[in-house]
C-alpha cells in the first residue's frame, strides 16, 4: 500500500525533472499473490484512468503480463513520436523496427521461479 500511495509523489517528479510528454504506465506487480494484495485491480485502474495512462497488473515470479509491460510501453512511445521523415534512414517509415504487440498473456514459466 505504501507504494499505491506514493504514486502521487512519483509523478509529481516525473512532472518537474520530465519531458511535458513522457509516457507513463501504471504497473501493479506480484498480481499473483492474491490473498496478500494491498490494492484491488478495481482501484488501481480507477487511478490509471483518472490519470489518463495504461495500467497492467503483473508478476515477475510467474511472468505475467511482464513482456507485455515492456511491448505496452514500447507502443505508446511509437505512437507518441509518429513515423520517421521517410529518408531511408532505417526508421518507421521504412518498416525496420516495428512494434507489434499481442495482447494475449505468454507464460513462459517453467523455471524454477523467482525474479532473479
Amino acid at each position: 500500500m505504501e507504494t499505491f500511495t506514493n504514486l502521487k509523489q512519483w509523478l509529481e517528479e516525473i512532472a518537474r525533472y520530465a519531458c511535458d510528454n513522457v509516457n507513463k504506465l501504471l504497473v501493479g506487480n506480484k498480481c499473483d499473490l492474491h490473498d496478500k494484495r494491498a490494492v484491488d485491480e478495481a482501484t488501481a485502474k480507477e487511478y490509471a484512468d483518472h490519470l489518463k495512462i495504461p495500467f497492467l497488473e503483473t508478476s515477475a515470479k510467474q511472468a505475467t503480463n511482464v513482456e507485455l509491460a515492456f511491448l505496452t510501453m514500447a507502443a505508446e512511445i511509437k505512437n507518441r513520436i509518429g513515423p520517421l521523415d521517410g529518408q531511408g534512414t532505417g526508421g518507421a517509415a521504412d518498416g525496420v523496427g516495428k512494434v507489434t504487440i499481442d495482447s494475449k498473456s505468454s507464460d513462459t514459466s517453467g523455471g524454477s521461479g523467482g525474479c532473479c
